[in-house]
């Protein structure tokens, strides 16, 4: 799990405001997108006090309006899921996307009041112009001279604008490093099982970040 929290800290580093021009988004290249939608949750978690301080519920309310329009849930738990996705009902995978999608509310919550003094720095795309799925690459440079990490992003062209279903933190992609973790709760437990896991995982998280907010 350690792993998970850290690509989820430096993933969100970039994508925490996916969301402040939806028309605009729809129209731009994906690298474009990226990029500039990067250099606005970097000011916004460093310029505001609130979330420097840890306030959950406003941290919350940042990636609940601003994450969930440009990321694909359904296609990242069906990645996720593998061969176990066909097996699920369509209720259960319903349930399963929706479970999947408040952990990793949760998870980019918990890592954006952490943004401090990093900057990004963008390679070129290496796409064409009639390219469905593209892959933006780009390193986090930390401050005092860190080495850079690397972070990129696989997107897929849909009707409403480019979606992000993917990101890789230092070679290691997220679908791939659940793959495993939903793999074993699902051999434990069925889909039901791993529905059921994520549910608690979910209510504890809720409780915790109620309980830091009253704090």
């Amino acid at each position: 799990m350690k792993l998970l929290k850290t690509l989820f800290a430096i993933a969100s580093l970039t994508i925490g405001t996916l969301g402040f021009a939806p028309a605009a988004s729809a129209q731009e290249a994906p690298d474009a997108l990226v990029k500039r939608i990067s250099q606005e949750v970097l000011e916004t978690a460093k310029s505001d006090k609130d979330i420097q301080g840890g306030n959950q519920k406003k941290v919350l309310d940042l990636v609940e309006s601003k994450i969930l329009p440009h990321v694909d849930f359904q296609r990242m738990t069906a990645l996720a899921a593998g061969r176990f996705w066909r097996e699920a009902t369509p209720e259960q995978q319903k349930q399963l996307t929706n479970e999947f999608r408040s952990l990793l509310i949760y998870t980019y919550s918990g890592a954006i009041s952490q943004v401090k003094d990093q900057k990004l720095e963008f390679k070129p795309l290496r796409a064409d112009a009639a390219d469905t799925e593209v892959e933006v690459r780009s390193q986090v440079l930390q401050p005092r001279g860190g080495d850079p990490i690397q972070l990129n992003y696989r997107l897929e062209k849909s009707p409403s604008g480019w979606k992000i279903y993917d990101v890789n933190v230092l070679g290691a992609w997220l679908v791939e490093t659940y793959k495993g973790n939903f793999a074993s709760e699902i051999n434990k437990g069925g889909i039901d099982g791993l529905i059921k896991t994520l549910s608690d995982r979910n209510k504890r998280l809720a409780a915790s970040a109620a309980k830091t907010a009253k704090s």
